[in-house]
């Protein structure tokens, strides 16, 4: 029976007055509060699609941008204001917010308060514009320019506090702290001074400069953040014989136009080879402790990672979920060695660095098996997790992006973007997981663990969605969405009350064609999994993505990242996007956007 709204709330006292009082040391995501059996409550006037260059949420709803690219993360004595020329210099973009922000975390302060007025917001960057953010875009090339490249990417940590119904960023805070692409990291795990990790630079193979191509996120029950490396190829050259390996990830003579290896020579792969193997991983950040260097979690395998959602089991061990984001690639698991300890943070330090990680099977009768990479030399095996995926047997998805499990039900749902190469030419057709050719529109994946335990081997699955529109004809456009349609689905959050919000990604070449041209601009939508009907809630500007949907513990606010506005705005003949400034001929910038309901009530009711 479904339950009143005034009836979940209580649930929800009850529960937190019971198992959940547990006093660890920081809150774990907002959902483990819900009690089992609720269905969400979605309340809201669902939105049409659009084309606006504008951000739109429902009537009753309000939405105010917190934190945009190149404004001061806070540090004490180093706050230089953004300016809209791109004059800003390196050492200015080093202390201000990267661009394109993705995935993103709410950290209350203090640390296990589950306070929900104030905390900390820890948030990547996943590249860099270097057109947008130089005042002659590349008509000069300079040392300068790249360092300043290298410092727009990374992970931003902020304090923000929220006072009379209105979110702020506390500058200047003791917690403040940028990473980029040249902050030291420390490796660990089994690919810690492995021969593949060595360089010139770096002989012991254990400290690696940077970190950059943060795309999603995950926690971890002590309150710590997982930035996730996803396409740190694009800011090499290979201008060598590529072996099969780099040739997987993409790594070409040309790179993507960043050029930093003309001023800094490791990220020239054909010279340093190795350099390429010390990214495509998880990285753990404390954003309590600013002091606290990264670390470089390779006991979770090298991929183009996106996402690394934490679910604990009844014995305390921690599996991390995680996908690679490439058209045939795989989903995987890590399952820890050993139970977290919920009463001392500090031994946990190590407890992501020794585990199994398994790679996932789909069968045809709809159960799965997770097939472990594991035996012989550890260390290579994590370096080349996608070929010790192949020879396991598991499955070559569409593009698997953010995976997120359900603390209370178990249930577990994986985006898969798209993947329009299914099928064509010699490529691999369809599977049963993966079952349209010419994917362009996506779908997402449900599974349940054997005794809902996230350590189980064994698993069975179902196609939760099919992205598209069920009045198209074809098969590879046609969906089975019930309410408001969506393409290519990418983020995916459930919320402390049970929704299952999606966010989508259509390319901006897809959005302005006859694939995606009647969804609009890429949005959010918020999903009742038990009926599977989607309501539309937030569509945004023109050529963004929408990512990195977090809420606060008590569900009253929402953050979103409105990432890369304006996209196409360099090969456009008009300007596509100023979003969120409006200021004429001035610049597109990235930005978090806080969301509240104009009544102070919970998100999505």
């Amino acid at each position: 029976m479904r339950r009143t709204f005034s009836e979940v709330l209580q649930a929800r006292r009850a529960l937190l007055q019971g198992a959940l009082a547990v006093p660890a040391l920081a809150a774990l995501p907002a959902c483990a509060t819900r009690p089992a059996g609720v269905s969400p409550v979605i309340g809201f006037a669902p939105i049409a699609a659009s084309r606006e260059d504008a951000l739109r949420v429902p009537p009753g709803y309000e939405a105010s941008v917190l934190f945009r690219w190149g404004d001061p993360v806070g540090v004490p004595g180093a706050m230089p204001a953004f300016r809209m020329d791109a004059s800003n210099s390196a050492a200015e973009q080093a202390v201000q917010a990267g661009m394109h922000h993705d995935g993103m975390h709410f950290y209350p302060l203090p640390p296990g308060s589950g306070r929900s007025d104030h905390g900390l917001l820890a948030l990547n960057h996943e590249y860099a514009d270097v057109r947008l953010m130089h005042t002659d875009e590349q008509n000069t090339w300079s040392a300068e320019k790249v360092m300043k490249s290298q410092h727009a990417v990374g992970v931003s940590v902020i304090e923000v506090r929220s006072r009379d119904g209105r979110w702020q960023v506390v500058r200047p805070s003791k917690y403040a702290r940028r990473a980029h692409a040249r902050t030291p990291c420390r490796v660990a795990g089994p690919a810690a001074g492995h021969a593949l990790l060595r360089t010139e630079a770096d002989p012991a193979g254990r400290t690696v400069l940077g970190t950059f191509g943060g795309c999603a996120h995950g926690w971890t029950p002590w309150g710590t953040y997982l930035s996730c490396e996803e396409n740190f190829q694009s800011m090499f050259v290979d201008r060598g014989a590529l072996p099969p390996e780099r040739r997987r990830f993409g790594f070409s003579a040309a790179g993507r136009g960043y050029r930093w290896h003309e001023h800094d020579e490791r990220f020239d792969a054909a010279r340093h080879p190795n350099e390429t193997n010390r990214f495509g991983w998880v990285v753990e950040i404390d954003p309590y402790d600013p002091s606290w260097a990264p670390v470089k979690r390779t006991a979770l395998g090298r991929m183009k990672h996106e996402g690394a959602a934490c679910s604990v089991g009844a014995d305390g061990r921690l599996a991390i979920y995680m996908g690679d984001d490439q058209a045939f690639e795989h989903v995987y698991k890590f399952v820890t060695a050993r139970p977290w300890n919920a009463r001392d943070r500090a031994a946990n330090r190590d407890l992501l660095d020794a585990g199994t990680l398994y790679a996932a099977r789909f069968n045809a009768d709809g159960t799965g098996d997770w097939l472990p990479l594991a035996g012989g030399d550890q260390g290579e095996i994590v370096v080349k997790a996608r070929f010790a995926a192949d020879a396991a047997g598991a499955t070559r998805m569409d593009r698997p992006e953010w995976i997120v499990p359900h603390p209370v039900t178990r249930a577990v749902y994986c985006a898969c973007t798209n993947n329009a190469a299914r099928g064509a030419g010699k490529n691999e057709g369809p599977n049963p997981a993966n079952r349209r050719p010419n994917n362009v529109m996506g779908h997402i994946l449900r599974w349940r663990e054997a005794g809902d335990d996230p350590a189980a081997t064994s698993f069975r699955w179902e196609l939760f969605a099919e992205a598209g529109d069920p009045a198209r004809p074809e098969p590879h456009k046609k969906g089975n969405i019930s309410g408001d349609i969506f393409g290519s689905p990418d983020g995916l959050w459930i919320d402390s009350m049970g929704t299952l919000w999606v966010q989508t990604d259509m390319s901006g070449g897809l959005m302005n064609q006859g694939d995606h041209a009647n969804f609009g601009n890429n949005q959010m939508l918020a999903c009742d999994p038990a009926t599977r009907v989607y309501r539309r809630f937030l569509t945004g500007p023109s050529g963004c993505e929408i990512t990195g949907f977090h809420t606060t513990p008590d569900n009253r606010t929402a953050f979103v990242n409105i990432q890369h506005p304006g996209e196409g705005w360099q090969t456009s003949p008009r300007q596509v996007s100023n979003w969120p400034d409006y200021d004429p001929g001035g610049r597109p910038r990235s930005a978090t956007v806080v969301i509240r309901r104009k009544d102070g009530g919970i998100i999505g009711t």
